[in-house]
């Protein structure tokens, strides 16, 4: 089996649950969707570590409240937001500003700590982010400061900085497996989002789907159940294991990619100006991670090695929701 091609997997089965997602969203809300998907996806999960490393690896080891907030964050936090959103813009939008996570994350580690990104990578994440700007404004991001355009859009950003902490908090479990994190942490943010979606439908904000609604929404629950989080989620660690995290990192731009491919092939028909921001961000997060691989002139290897932490790299924990 080539290298790249566990990488590859997680990155198209991404790209295609924006569309996949959305269009379920028509009979059932994002709520009872999310914590759908979420409910089986954590029970195989759980099924998978008590099989891999046995039942002592479902402990918390005297942390859960830890896993529990970061579960919280990552799980409840990045799908909600996504998924609320998702309701109100097109999925190509949100895929792209869920590809800016690498970007985010480095401006992240700059403001808890004292490592400084470099001033290209500071440039390409302005750059990254003004691309997104043209795409969801349609060429007029002068809209997005009168809010003519992108309130939603700013929901999937809040996701994204969720996410962003969930997966530096990996970092605060160096004992952990990468299946021991993902299954510990979607346990307590499953029951976060159980919790919500509970409490809204009890006060009457939210209608439970009925059986017709999940029969017909039954090949697009099983997506992203399936490949969109159980197998997107292990073959994307997978594939960092395999190539590395610098260059699995890469694979996270091609999430965009198949999205827009998705709703050309649906009839959508992007404006130039559409396009070219969506290529300038994919180039200029593509741009980000190689400049942060090369080393500072003069550096100690303790300083690379605390900026590599710090950069476009994520770990395998580090995978996508």
């Amino acid at each position: 089996m080539p290298r790249f091609l566990p990488s590859l997997t997680a990155a198209l089965a991404w790209g295609a649950m924006f569309p996949i997602a959305a269009g379920a969203l028509d009979r059932i809300d994002p709520f009872h969707l999310t914590a759908f998907r979420y409910v089986l996806a954590t029970a195989i999960f759980i099924a998978l570590l008590a099989a891999v490393e046995g039942r002592a690896a479902l402990r918390p080891d005297g942390r859960a409240l830890e896993l529990f907030v970061f579960g919280t964050l990552g799980f409840a936090g990045f799908n909600l937001l996504t998924y609320v959103a998702l309701e109100h813009t097109r999925p190509q939008d949100a895929a792209l500003i869920v590809a800016t996570a690498p970007a985010i994350t480095v401006v992240a580690t700059w403001l808890v700590s004292s490592v400084r990104p470099r001033g290209m990578q500071l440039l390409l994440t302005a750059l990254a982010l003004f691309g997104v700007a043209l795409v969801i404004s349609r060429g007029n991001p002068a809209d997005l400061a009168g809010g003519a355009a992108g309130a939603w859009e700013l929901l999937v950003l809040g996701g994204v900085v969720a996410w962003v902490a969930y997966t530096m908090g990996a970092r605060r479990f160096p004992g952990f497996s990468p299946l021991r994190y993902t299954t510990l942490t979607a346990i307590g943010g499953t029951l976060t989002i159980v919790a919500i979606t509970q409490g809204l439908t009890w006060a009457g904000e939210l209608t439970a789907p009925g059986g017709d609604d999940l029969v017909a929404s039954w090949w697009r629950l099983l997506y992203i159940v399936g490949p969109a989080a159980v197998i997107a989620v292990l073959a994307w660690n997978d594939g960092v294991r395999r190539l590395g995290p610098s260059n699995g990192a890469l694979f996270i731009n091609l999430v965009p990619v198949m999205t827009f491919a998705i709703a050309v092939a649906q009839g959508y028909r992007p404006g130039a100006v559409e396009l070219a921001g969506a290529a300038l961000t994919v180039a200029a997060l593509v741009g980000a991670n190689l400049v942060a691989r090369r080393p500072v002139r003069g550096s100690t290897p303790q300083a690379e090695a605390r900026r590599s932490d710090a950069g476009w790299t994520p770990r395998p924990a580090e995978s996508g929701a």
